[in-house]
């Protein structure tokens, strides 16, 4: 595979009049913008593509923002003022004004679920977010709707309902459901993953009873009679999607465009794929050397999934990628739950309400657990991969470190740089030795603005506010790289992301949630671009726009620096670019991918005329 695959061809957007036009504002033509001796100044040859008259933030280390930017076969060329920039412009420059909109390096979204995001959209899977619902009742009129159209049993996909923004204020249970899909199993998905609400169909078709028993970690939650009500948590739910079809290789195939699609929205251009085995690492390849899609991709490996991780390992070694593109280089474990109302992190000190959670690792003991997380990290280790272990709850955090500390005594090789994803509840203490053994963390700052208002029942006010500790990590020298999670959070938004670290308010309430832990808009800039450059060992030529790193760059449809924290939110993207290549394009609204040439052409020259919100 190479950077640029051969059918992907380059795309000239501001060809002919435009270009004459953006030219002219640059400052002359062509002819006129050429030095001679001047040429090879900032790079050999002339651009491909200068965006010019913004704010460039490189997020190269003391470095101010700059005017303008030029790429050429898909790095940096060159970073600066305008009128530095003019001698690497002719007429086959693509040429941006910027008119003061603010570009960054592309997004590196270090914990994202892109399958699971693009298959939960519809008409694959209900859309029960938020957004969509504002009830059980909303959700019920969903699934009728949908069995309607299907025969009987046919399975009823759903994604994102969320019991803190339900109109009843309650968890949901089969009988809310039962009545309109009698022939239909029915399978919605929380917002987090870690709950599954499903109907009696499906309960009968997973052959769960009053009398059948979880799998450690995992919950079939009851009502006072004994009975199931339908909602399964964490390893639970395994149950029912063991007896669930899974989506066909063209539904997935169909689901990765449509996650890449919005990634490139959203201004992200690299991601990590979390968790995943090696069939789905085969179906990125063969979609990334077709050009079907155009995303650097890192890529964990599930170690629950990977039957005898060793062997898989060794196998994943075996696979002709390049890195830049594809990156197989990561082992993800999945440790405890999640530290909301369904309580199932591993915490010392217990719920308000009681109880402690526990670990979702298999095994019939918390000593077999732990036994199997040393031994998975130790594989992965010895094997040079980076581990990165779902751990939320503080007591699971410290045997995560633990387990890390104790690989690298035994094997060395510290410069693994194994993380903690979510963190949520990281004891100063573990901070430290994270910090002194070059470990890192993912947090997830959409999820800490989506979700604070309803963990004070959970959690008590001091954890809530503590949670994600942004400003506590970084003081003691923790790399903190910034993640979504999506599909989640629904959209992998990273300004509702910077609002979060910026001011810790609920989205629901506007209540501050820690104000002790919020930080400045470079350190949370950085979160999304050199810090998760670096959690990819790829700092070298990517997270920044400094000359010869990655052309990955995101142009936001305003000016970042001043605008009010609480809307940064709401500032759109207006381009993405991957690889010196424009795959969005904010004024046609779609992937520039599945728009023609003249379409795209004209569609870029308008955004950059009047923004992507202007009629």
């Amino acid at each position: 595979m190479t950077a640029r695959p051969r059918n992907v061809r380059r795309r000239r957007f501001l060809q002919g009049v435009g270009a004459g036009i953006a030219l002219g504002a640059f400052g002359g033509t062509a002819q006129a913008a050429a030095h001679p001796g001047h040429g090879n100044a900032f790079g050999h040859g002339k651009a491909d593509l200068v965006l010019f008259n913004g704010d460039i933030l490189t997020m190269e280390r003391g470095r101010g923002p700059a005017e303008a930017i030029a790429i050429k076969d898909g790095v940096v060329q060159a970073v600066g003022r305008t009128r530095e920039l003019r001698r690497l412009v002719n007429s086959r420059t693509e040429v941006v004004d910027l008119r003061g909109r603010t570009v960054l390096p592309g997004i590196n979204d270090g914990h994202f679920h892109p399958l699971g995001l693009g298959t939960g959209q519809p008409p694959l899977t209900l859309d029960l977010s938020r957004d969509a619902v504002g009830s059980i009742a909303d959700i019920r009129d969903l699934v009728a709707e949908a069995a309607r159209d299907k025969e009987p049993g046919e399975w009823i996909r759903g994604f994102g309902w969320d019991q803190g923004y339900l109109a009843e204020g309650r968890y949901p249970t089969r009988h809310d459901i039962d009545e309109v899909s009698p022939e239909n199993p029915a399978a919605l998905r929380e917002w987090s993953g870690h709950a599954l609400w499903v109907n009696s169909k499906a309960l009968e078709l997973a052959g769960i009873t009053r009398d059948t028993r979880p799998p450690l970690g995992g919950e079939i939650v009851k009502d006072g009679d004994g009975e199931p009500t339908g909602l399964l948590l964490e390893g639970a739910a395994g149950l029912v999607n063991a007896v669930m079809p899974d989506f066909t290789e063209e539904e997935k195939r169909r689901g990765m465009r449509v996650a890449v699609d919005i990634m490139h929205r959203h201004g992200i251009t690299s991601v990590t794929d979390a968790g995943i085995d090696l069939g789905s690492v085969r179906r990125y390849q063969e979609m990334l050397e077709s050009g079907d899609i155009r995303q650097r991709c890192t890529i964990m490996i599930a170690a629950s999934s990977a039957g005898d991780l060793r062997e898989t390992l060794l196998a994943a070694r075996e696979l002709e990628t390049d890195p830049a593109w594809l990156n197989v280089s990561q082992v993800k474990i999945f440790a405890d739950g999640v530290p909301t109302q369904a309580r199932t992190a591993w915490v010392s000190e217990p719920y308000v309400g009681g109880g402690h959670g526990g670990l979702t690792l298999p095994g019939g003991s918390v000593e077999e657990q732990l036994s199997i997380l040393n031994g998975w990290v130790m594989t992965a280790h010895e094997l040079g991969f980076q581990v990165g272990t779902h751990a939320t709850g503080d007591r699971t955090i410290h045997a995560v470190v633990d387990a890390y500390q104790a690989a690298v005594e035994r094997f060395g090789g510290a410069g693994l740089r194994h993380y903690v994803i979510h963190g949520d509840l990281t004891s100063p203490g573990d901070l430290r030795r994270m910090a002194d053994l070059g470990f890192a963390a993912s947090f997830n700052p959409q999820i800490k603005r989506s979700l604070s208002h309803q963990l004070v029942d959970v959690l008590g006010r001091e954890r809530t506010d503590y949670q994600w500790p942004y400003r506590t990590a970084l003081d003691l020298g923790v790399s903190i790289a910034s993640a979504s999670d999506s599909p989640v959070v629904g959209m992998p938004n990273f300004r509702a992301g910077l609002a979060a670290m910026l001011t810790r308010k609920s989205l629901a309430t506007g209540e501050v949630f820690g104000a002790e832990e919020i930080i400045g808009l470079g350190e949370a800039l950085a979160t999304y671009t050199t810090a998760g450059a670096w959690q990819d060992h790829a700092e070298r030529w990517k997270g920044t726009l400094g000359r010869g790193m990655a052309a990955d760059l995101v142009v936001l449809d305003g000016n970042l620096l001043r605008t009010p924290h609480e809307e940064i939110v709401d500032l759109p993207v207006g381009m993405t670019v991957v690889g010196g290549d424009v795959v969005y394009d904010a004024a046609t609204a779609k992937p520039v991918r599945t728009a023609s040439a003249a379409s795209a052409a004209s569609g870029l020259a308008r955004y950059m005329s009047t923004g992507c919100c202007h009629g």
